[in-house]
C-alpha cells in the first residue's frame, strides 16, 4: 500500500507538503466521551481565538486560498475545507458530533487549522493527482455518480476520486462509518507550516493511542523532495 503526489503537482503547488498517518483496530462503534469534550474544547477555543477576524484573512487560511488561486479555483465559489470548518465556528453554529474517528480528526483540524481528512483504509494505493477522462465522483447523499473537472486537483484511489478539488469536497464513498475500524488520515500544508502538520501528526497519533487503545502503524509526510510513503 502506498500515498504519494505525483510530479506533475508541484508544478503548481512547489511547496505542498502533507503528513499521513494510518491507523488500524479502532472500534468506532463505542461512544468516547473524551472525544466529545475534545472536540467541544477545540470548537469553543477557536471561537474565542477567531472572533473580530475575517476568516479569509487570518494567516493559517491565506496559504490555502493562494493554493487555490495557483490551482484556478476560485476560492470563493470554491471554499478550501478548513476556511469552511473555520467559518462555521467562527459564526458560533458548532460542529456536530459524527462518529469519533471523525469528531477526532474534525478536533484537531480546527485545533491546528489545517484540513485533515479521515479516508477508510482498504486497499490503499492513495495519489494527488490531476484527474483525467474515466475518473467518478460520489457527492454526499447522491445515488449517482458525477466526473470531476479533467486537470482538476484530486485525492484518488485507482479512478475513485476520494475528495474533489484537492481540500473541497470529500466523496461519500470515501466516509467514515460507524463499523470502520481501519483509517488513513492526511492533513494538509505546505513546507513552511511543517512543524505545524508535524505537531498535529503528534498529537492526532497519541490521542487515537490513547482514546482508541490503538497505536498507530504508519506514519510519515509526502512532499517535493520525497513524494511517496509505502506501508
Amino acid at each position: 500500500m502506498s500515498f504519494r503526489i505525483v510530479p506533475e503537482v508541484f508544478d503548481k503547488l512547489p511547496e505542498l507538503y502533507i503528513g499521513a498517518l494510518v491507523v488500524k483496530g479502532i472500534d468506532n462503534t463505542k461512544d468516547y466521551p473524551q472525544v466529545t469534550e475534545f472536540l467541544d474544547e477545540c470548537v469553543q477555543n477557536l471561537h474565542r481565538d477567531l472572533a473580530g477576524q475575517k476568516i479569509k484573512e487570518h494567516p493559517f487560511i491565506l496559504p490555502f486560498r493562494g493554493a487555490f488561486n495557483a490551482l484556478g479555483m476560485n476560492p470563493n465559489k470554491f471554499m478550501p475545507s478548513i476556511e469552511a470548518l473555520a467559518s462555521r465556528i467562527e459564526k458560533g453554529k458548532g460542529m456536530p458530533h459524527i462518529n469519533p474517528i471523525v469528531d477526532l480528526g474534525n478536533a484537531i483540524s480546527l485545533k491546528y487549522l489545517l484540513p485533515i481528512g479521515a479516508h477508510p483504509l482498504q486497499a490503499l494505493d492513495e495519489e494527488v493527482r490531476f484527474a483525467r477522462e474515466g475518473d467518478v465522483f460520489r457527492p454526499f447523499g447522491a445515488e449517482k455518480d458525477e466526473q470531476p473537472d479533467v486537470g482538476e486537483l484530486i485525492y484518488a484511489n485507482g479512478n475513485i476520486v476520494g475528495t474533489r478539488r484537492w481540500i473541497w469536497r470529500q466523496s461519500d464513498i470515501s466516509k467514515i462509518e460507524r463499523d470502520t475500524t481501519d483509517v488513513f488520515f492526511p492533513i494538509d500544508g505546505f513546507t513552511f507550516l511543517a512543524p505545524r502538520v508535524e505537531a498535529a501528526l503528534d498529537e492526532l497519533s497519541a490521542l487515537c493511542e490513547s482514546f482508541f487503545g490503538c497505536k498507530p502503524v504508519a506514519r510519515g509526510a509526502v512532499h517535493k523532495e520525497s513524494n511517496e510513503m509505502t506501508f
